[in-house]
């Protein structure tokens, strides 16, 4: 991933540790459901993966989710109760039914890409599974 990162320009920081995402997925759902899912999981993809932040911490979600705008009460509610503990489940449950085993997994037509791929090999991808590209608007 990093020399990925490299290739595209995009910081990745140096990280000593890996931690639980459970937490962070589970308020990346919430946040989903209040409008703020992309600003949310962009500020979560950097704390871990720029920042080597604990995105397995309470605060530090809490943190994150009042960057974007969200009530430090209501996500502290959501992960202390785990309202989308559920939701979560059901989203690994879905992933392992369709034989994805890695983040990123693309997957169209039964065929999949796995991991971090560059721009022309996913535009490949798309072509070969006869995917049309859409005039940009402009």
């Amino acid at each position: 991933m990093k020399r990925t990162a490299a290739e595209l320009g995009l910081p990745f920081g140096e990280r000593t540790k890996t931690y639980n995402s459970r937490l962070a997925q589970e308020a990346g759902k919430w946040a989903e459901t209040q409008g703020k899912g992309d600003a949310f999981h962009h500020t979560v993809f950097k704390a871990y993966f720029v920042d080597g932040r604990n995105i397995g911490q309470i605060d530090t979600l809490t943190e994150m989710a009042m960057s974007v705008g969200l009530p430090a009460k209501a996500i502290k509610r959501v992960l202390e109760s785990r309202t989308f503990k559920d939701a979560v489940d059901k989203d690994w449950f879905r992933s392992q039914t369709l034989g994805v085993t890695a983040v990123p997994t693309f997957r169209l037509n039964r065929q999949f890409l796995v991991g971090a791929q560059k721009y022309e090999k996913l535009v490949k991808f798309l072509e070969f599974n006869r995917v049309n590209r859409r005039s940009r608007v402009v």
